[in-house]
């Protein structure tokens, strides 16, 4: 039974993966360190199919959906939906920080602290960020340079305005939408094929973690770390519990249909590595074409629930270490910086730690330097930080299909339940 479920069953190989890869990096750190090409070369791969798994979803999604009308309602919906669970997100890393304050007694000197390292790339990148960026950088160079640079927001602009044009041809643009199509099909055969190394990737992704940082790091930061976990999880249970009943599901049974996508994401610390996947899924839930193809790109950029709460989380920890009394008012500006700042992550390497820099640096009341006190832990951070934004990403399309009234609620307890409607078992 167990043999079968580890070469059947993809959760259970990529959670065995994990616990040899934590186990080898905690046993023998310099060879669990020298793993990360494995982590590395896994989401490589992915993020090389992202560009077009996005494209040819989108694509064909508009172009099948009718009035073009119905998608611009859609994207509203999108939109406004993302802004408010983001910013409960962020008001939740507030207000736990004010109440806990693990950052008291610290007593950090801005003076004494040395920015080095990869921590000042990420601050020379958070310096040069400015807050209308994700709205420039949106325009690619190039058609083709969107899917050089991997930019999901680019890809996804090209995808639109490619789209609605094909749709525009009525009749004579149904050939080019099938076979895109097509296409598509072969694009998500490659994932398949891609997913058989997940486990590998895993393994090498938390060997590197655990050897480079280890139980030592934590140790120092623990309170820190353990306390957004902690939030973390409440947020996902409770929060988006609350948004899924909503929806009339239960959001443990939705958390158990994408477990594969959890532990990868846990092991990787790169949620965007399961994109492709994400998206297959939340189509066999029953979750519109169109609804998915335009909702879960644009999420990775305007949807990242886990880069919200953390950098609520670390703002208000370097200003208590660093003995900065922050007034409500000037945490409600930081907020609302935040919720500007928060929206330019998609395709930026370290995003939540580069956007942190960013803000700080925007708003100059809390030292850029301070960084360097959660700079030891924020791979164990990005996992959180990947795992809530994943959680998020679940529920959005859900959540806009049952606004547009186009949800397939029966279908979907059926996938949830184990028992696939004969339609979904054909597909």
């Amino acid at each position: 039974m167990l043999r079968t479920a580890f070469t059947t069953k993809l959760y259970v190989t990529v959670l065995v993966a994990l616990v040899l890869g934590a186990v080898l990096g905690l046993v023998a750190p310099d060879v669990g360190a020298a793993m990360q090409p494995l982590g590395d070369g896994f989401i490589a791969l992915i993020r090389m199919l992202v560009g077009p798994v996005i494209f040819c979803t989108v694509v064909t999604g508009i172009a099948s959906a009718g009035a073009l009308t119905s998608m611009g309602r859609v994207g509203v919906k999108a939109l406004v939906y993302f802004e408010v669970i983001t910013t409960i997100a962020l008001i939740i890393g507030l207000v736990v920080m004010n109440v806990v304050r693990p950052g008291d007694g610290v007593h950090a000197v801005p003076g004494e602290i040395q920015v080095s390292g990869l921590a000042e790339q990420y601050v020379t990148k958070g310096e040069e960020q400015h807050w209308y960026d994700f709205l420039v950088n949106i325009i690619p160079a190039s058609v083709v340079g969107a899917f050089v640079d991997g930019n999901v927001l680019q890809v996804l602009l090209v995808s639109v305005l490619f789209a609605i044009a094909v749709a525009m041809l009525g009749e004579r643009g149904a050939p080019v939408a099938r076979a895109i199509e097509r296409v598509g099909e072969v694009v998500f055969g490659i994932v398949k094929l891609v997913m058989y190394l997940a486990p590998i990737g895993a393994f090498g992704a938390m060997a590197y973690t655990t050897g480079r940082f280890g139980a030592a790091t934590l140790s120092s930061l623990g309170a820190f770390v353990g306390l957004f976990w902690l939030t973390g999880l409440v947020f996902c249970l409770v929060v988006l519990g609350v948004v899924a009943r909503l929806c009339g599901i239960r959001v443990l049974r939705l958390y158990r249909y994408f477990k594969d996508e959890l532990l990868i994401t846990l092991g990787t610390a790169n949620y965007e590595a399961v994109m492709p996947q994400l998206i297959a899924k939340l189509e066999r839930l029953g979750c519109p074409k169109p609804i998915v193809g335009l909702v879960v790109p644009s999420g990775y950029a305007f949807n990242s629930d886990g880069v919200c709460l953390y950098m609520g989380f670390a703002g208000l920890y370097i200003a208590q270490a660093f003995d900065i009394q922050l007034s409500l008012a000037q945490q409600l500006g930081l907020l609302a910086v935040f919720l500007i700042t928060s929206k330019g992550g998609a395709g930026i390497a370290g995003a939540g730690f580069v956007l942190l820099a960013a803000t700080l640096s925007t708003t100059g009341t809390i030292p850029v330097a301070g960084i360097m006190l959660i700079f030891g832990v924020d791979r164990f951070m990005s996992m959180a930080r990947g795992l809530i934004s994943l959680c998020g990403q679940m529920l959005a399309s859900i959540v806009v299909s049952v606004w547009e009234r186009a949800f397939d609620r029966e279908r979907a307890l059926a996938e949830l339940s184990g028992k696939p409607s004969p339609e979904v078992a054909r597909a």
